[in-house]
């Protein structure tokens, strides 16, 4: 099943979250010039959730253009109550996400990147853990992918073709 896309890029009702913003110089003749890249995560808190990365020559048009990139990738994550149907992990390049359903009242307990994500994504009680690199652009490709591999019962009964108690 492909999660991607589902939601409608014109709604007005997604959040945005500025998870890091990053300053580049290129030395020339004449001194320095700077650049700014902008890491951002968007989401409506009911199970969709998006980033983006944007690059310019100053940081709100740096903000503006991963916003727009945030909302044209965006995902649905299928939601448990407050917290998420089972435990997941997921890697990419040196990050490792291990994401873990927890009782509720427990809170978000994550690092920044994870759970600016999962608040976006409506979770409200979860334990996550980054291991490995903690590159803020690694750890959000990584924390989407493992609610990408996220499936409700009703999904694997399906899959499977028998009733699961």
């Amino acid at each position: 099943m492909d999660n991607k896309k589902p939601y409608s890029r014109g709604s007005s009702d997604l959040e945005e979250i500025v998870i890091k913003v990053k300053r580049c110089a290129k030395v020339v003749k004449g001194g320095k010039r700077f650049s700014f890249s902008a890491l951002v995560a968007v989401g409506n808190r009911r199970g969709t959730v998006g980033y983006g990365k944007g690059k310019s020559k100053e940081v709100p048009f740096a903000v503006e253009k991963a916003i727009k990139s945030a909302r044209k990738n965006l995902y649905t994550v299928p939601l448990k109550e407050s917290s998420l149907p089972h435990q997941v992990s997921a890697k990419y390049g040196a990050s490792t996400v291990f994401i873990r359903p927890a009782c509720r009242g427990t809170g978000i307990i994550a690092g920044s990147a994870v759970r600016a994500v999962l608040e976006l994504a409506g979770v409200k009680d979860v334990l996550a853990k980054i291991m490995g690199s903690t590159n803020p652009t690694n750890v959000i490709k990584a924390t989407i992918m493992a609610l990408q591999k996220l499936r409700t019962k009703r999904e694997v009964e399906q899959l499977r073709e028998v009733g699961i108690v």
